[in-house]
């Protein structure tokens, strides 16, 4: 468990410096250079994502129960994971209406993949997991959306081609996750 929470600090840390220190950031940006920095900051993700998966890996080894959920709420997670994929892939793609309406809907997919979660899981390390997922998404996006507003940042208008084209891509990538790689990478049927 160890791992798993120390890989959660060093990564959502590091996803954090832009909304906890700013300041901090931007000094560190003049200091190494853009590339540098960003050179820095995905070496310190990786390595807090590798050290997380490892440790949520070691925690399912000696599992901790804290609650059953019901079998309905396991399936509803394909629902939420589905919507989540969709989010995604609304980060990326050029004038959807998600991005439009939501301004980060990368951190709204982060926040229903984990709720999803937290609902169809009940170990220790899950709700570990999710949840600090789910308290980091939900800050980070109440405070970019305040950024947002107090800059009087408008994101352009979304039109139905870049809304057809996110839905169709995180439609298949969500299919791809959940019918193929989830098995394979996690060990666990998400459709089962």
């Amino acid at each position: 468990m160890t791992l798993l929470i120390l890989g959660l600090l060093l990564f959502l840390g590091v996803h954090s410096i832009s909304m906890l220190a700013p300041g901090w950031r931007t000094r560190q940006i003049a200091r190494f250079g853009d590339m540098g920095w960003k050179g820095l900051y995905s070496l310190a993700s990786v390595v807090g994502l590798v050290v997380l998966m490892i440790g949520f890996r070691d925690a399912r080894l000696a599992p901790v129960l804290l609650y059953v959920p019901p079998l309905a709420l396991r399936h509803l997670n394909a629902l939420f994971t589905l919507v989540a994929f969709v989010l995604f892939v609304a980060a990326y793609v050029p004038r959807n209406h998600f991005k439009a309406r939501l301004g980060h809907p990368m951190l709204a997919g982060v926040k229903v993949w984990a709720f999803g979660h937290l609902l169809a899981t009940g170990m220790l390390h899950d709700v570990l997991l999710f949840g600090a997922f789910l308290l980091w998404a939900t800050t980070d996006f109440v405070i970019s959306r305040r950024r947002d507003r107090a800059a009087g940042t408008v994101y352009p208008a979304g039109t139905l081609r870049g809304t057809l084209v996110t839905i169709a891509v995180g439609v298949a990538a969500w299919a791809f996750f959940a019918f193929y790689l989830h098995l394979r990478w996690i060990g666990v049927n998400p459709m089962h």
